[in-house]
Parts: structure tokens; sequence; C-alpha cells
């Protein structure tokens, strides 16, 4: 089964290219971005450009850090229902498309703050235009949207049909801006995607060759953006790997490689891409008895060893250790043991397995090149 309703443009200029399909969305738009990325990579420019163009008016809310909240998206929803907003845009990476999508939800339903995560509530939506600014999430085209809630230091996602982009626009352009360290962790979240299409236990084949080329693009073309980082191809390649990811995640979700980087990141702010990147060798290992076929199915796809995959990784400039207490851990099982990704392990994973993968975190040293 496959499943996208997302319309797709990827292109140089693609805002300009998508024109006539960003006119038949609405009258009236709320603009959903962070502070600066929006601006610094002329995607909110070209935005309004062609808003301005079509007689479409538009409200800007620029609010969004990174991890958004519970908090942010009912304070985007009185915006949009203020002003009369019939569609939203996101505009950024991961935070400000799944805040967009949120506020769509909570503003078609009168969802209140303790409503966001209860699926079942969901009745409509208002359109939502998608466009990443990051070569990661691929959040412009699933169905997931990941909040953070202030109160309990929890992160967590909800998935529903509803909160498909309408609409998905990518210009490579876009991401030639980012930082080195931003380019590198978003790509490391499209690598984990990739992975755990293969991991899930809702895996497809109908997605494997999205898999198979977006991990070898990867492997490919991100050493060469970190060392060159405004290589126009190199970046459209990655911006692809980051698209094939969203499609595959939309079909199968994660698993516990999402779960456990959650809590590292609600609770020290740890990039999500990052927290990722810092088990999949571990997670790899662990899944290996339940998806040797697949892995190498994959491995013989790219000529190498799961070995050389290893080294690869750790040729990465990418922090492995971090300092937390015991404490933490004992907060963070539960969290991890509860999350929905549970479920679409490969395996029956074990509270005493996820406590050591989160103390192996703790005992790798590895330097960072």
């Amino acid at each position: 089964m496959f499943y996208c309703p997302t319309r797709i443009i990827f292109a140089r200029n693609a805002v300009q290219k998508a024109k006539d399909h960003i006119a038949s969305l609405g009258k009236r738009a709320l603009i959903v971005t962070g502070k600066n990325s929006a601006k610094q990579s002329s995607a909110l420019a070209d935005i309004i450009s062609v808003l301005t163009e079509s007689g479409i008016s538009y409200v800007l809310f620029d609010s969004i850090t990174e991890n958004p909240s519970l908090d942010i998206v009912m304070e985007g929803k009185s915006v949009f229902l203020q002003n009369e907003c019939d569609f939203v845009i996101g505009i950024g990476g991961g935070s400000p498309i799944d805040s967009a999508k949120a506020i769509s939800l909570a503003s078609a339903n009168s969802l209140g703050r303790d409503e966001l995560y209860n699926t079942s509530a969901f009745k409509k939506a208002y359109p939502v235009l998608a466009i990443p600014l990051t070569a990661g999430t691929g959040t412009e085209v699933t169905q997931y949207s990941v909040l953070s809630d202030p109160l309990t230091k929890k992160k967590a996602g909800f998935g529903s049909d509803l909160a498909f982009p309408v609409l998905a626009v990518l210009d490579p352009q876009y991401t030639i801006t980012l930082p080195p360290k931003v380019t590198l962790h978003t790509a490391l979240d499209a690598l984990s995607h990739l992975l755990e299409g293969l991991y899930s236990k809702q895996r497809s084949p109908v997605v494997y060759p999205f898999i198979y080329k977006g991990i070898a693009s990867i492997m490919k073309f991100l050493p060469l953006v970190l060392s060159q980082p405004e290589n126009y191809l190199a970046r459209e390649e990655l911006m692809r790997d980051a698209l094939y990811g969203g499609m595959v995640i939309a079909q199968g979700s994660t698993t516990l490689q999402h779960s456990i980087g959650y809590p590292l990141t609600s609770f020290y702010n740890i990039p999500h891409g990052l927290a990722n990147a810092m088990v999949m060798e571990d997670i790899m290992e662990l899944y290996y008895p339940a998806v040797h076929q697949e892995l190498d199915d994959l491995f013989s796809y790219l000529q190498i060893s799961k070995d050389d995959f290893y080294a690869w990784l750790h040729s990465l400039p990418f922090e492995r250790k971090i300092e937390f207490s015991n404490d933490f851990i004992d907060k963070a099982i539960p969290q991890i043991m509860s999350s929905r990704n549970m479920a679409l392990n490969p395996l029956l994973v074990s509270e005493q397995q996820v406590r050591n993968l989160l103390e192996n975190l703790r005992k790798v040293d590895v330097p960072v090149n």
C-alpha cells in the first residue's frame, strides 16, 4: 500500500512555478515560520511575492522555535482565527511545518491544548502548504506532527491523514544557507527515516527503491555538501533524499530509533537528527537478527558491508557522547516504552535493552573529526 495525497513541486524557483496551485488554496494565509531562516533563505520573500501577485493577503506568525510546544500551537490557532485565515503556509524545518499542521487542525476542529494528540477529534483541516528549508524531516509529505509539552518535558507526535500538506514546494536553493551542523543533523534524520523503512513492522517493499536510492545518495553527497556547502547539485540530492525519507515513513512510520531520541531532545535540547544518529549503530545491531535479510539486501545494493556502513558513519563529525544522570534514564524509559513508535519495532524490546542503549551513550567516546 502507498498513500501520498500531497502535490509535490521540486525545482529551482519552485515557489514561482507553484503559483497557480498556491492561488487555489485560499484568500488569506497564515505564514508559520521561525525568526530567521525563512528570511535568510529568501523563501519568505518569494512566497510573499507570489501571494501579492495572486491577490492573497497574509499574516506572519514567526514565533516558532526548535521543538515547538503545544502552547505555541495554541497561540498560532488564535492568530489564525482572529485574522480569519483560510489556509496555512509552513516555511522551515520540521518545527514550523509540524506547527503549521497542528495549527490547521486545532483551528478547524476548535481543539484545546490537551486535545492536540486526540486524533479522534480531527474531523477536518484547513489546507497546508509546506515549504521545507532543510533536507531532513520529510514532514512536507507526511501525516505526522511532533510537538513538545513543556509542563511534562514530553515530546511526542500524532498522525492523521488530515495532516498531510496539500502542497509541498521544494527548492534546494533554500538549503544552501544552512549552517554545517544543521545540514549534517537533518541529513542524519533523513537517513534514520530511510533505515526505519526497513525496520518497521509496517515496512513495504513498495518503498524499498526510495530507501536504497536515498541511503546511497546520502552516503555519497553528505560528505560533499559538508566540504562544499554551496554545491547546488549535491544539495538537490540531499533534499530529494529527505523527500524519499518522508514518503517512506508516511507508509511505515518510525520505531525505537525515534522514540529514544525524543527525551534526549526534550530534556537536553539535542537536535532531533543528532539524537537519532547517536543511537543509529546500536539500534541496527539490536534489530539485525530480526531484519538481517532486509539489511543484507540493502548492503548488497550499496556494495558495502555493515561494518563499512559503520565506518562511514564514524567518519562524520557528530558527537557520540553525552553526560546525563541516572535520574534522567529513570524518567526517559517510561516515556520511550509508552511511545506509539514502539509498537512497530521488528522485535520485542525490553526496558533493560532501552536502558542499555542509553547507558551506551555515556560510554562511547569517539573524537569529533
